[in-house]
């Protein structure tokens, strides 16, 4: 039942948050904007947060992992990109890198060729200085670094020379 003010009591707020952090992996930033939306004050809060922590329904590090997993795997984000939604996320620097060891490097560098390869195949031919660029700045704007683009591109170069 919801009390007089329009707001969810603690009890509830819980029980909601528990399914909230049930249904998928959440950083605690979701969880305490969801929580505030509930209409619990800041002790509330940090109450239920440490609640759902202790109970496991809570775990940055295991966010941080699936995170990067997926939007690795299934978007093809770089390190990069990822990198900086999980620093929006307010995710701790820590939890970030236990995170990034989720992608395998092999499989990071066949990544970014591909991305490569069907970039360039993309881009017209008799654009040759626009195809590069083109190329650069899409895998620029997955997130994957510019050192490790400009080497695969090269390669890439060389094999349709």
């Amino acid at each position: 039942m919801i009390s007089r003010t329009g707001t969810l009591t603690p009890e509830q707020a819980l029980m909601k948050l528990k399914h909230y952090c049930a249904y998928q992996e959440r950083c605690h930033q979701e969880v305490k904007e969801k929580a505030y939306s509930f209409g619990l004050r800041k002790t509330d809060v940090e109450q239920l947060i440490s609640k759902l922590i202790e109970e496991d329904y809570l775990n940055e590090e295991r966010f941080a992992r699936q995170f990067v997993g997926g939007h690795f795997r299934l978007k093809k984000w770089g390190i990069i990109k990822i990198k900086y939604a999980l620093k929006q996320k307010r995710v701790s620097d820590y939890n970030i890198k236990k995170g990034l060891l989720e992608i395998d490097e092999e499989a990071y560098r066949k990544t970014a060729l591909q991305l490569i390869k069907t970039k360039w195949k993309a881009v017209k031919k008799d654009q040759y200085l626009v195809r590069e660029a083109k190329t650069q700045a899409y895998l620029a704007q997955k997130g994957f670094e510019p050192g490790l683009v400009q080497a695969l591109i090269k390669i890439v170069r060389d094999e349709a020379k």
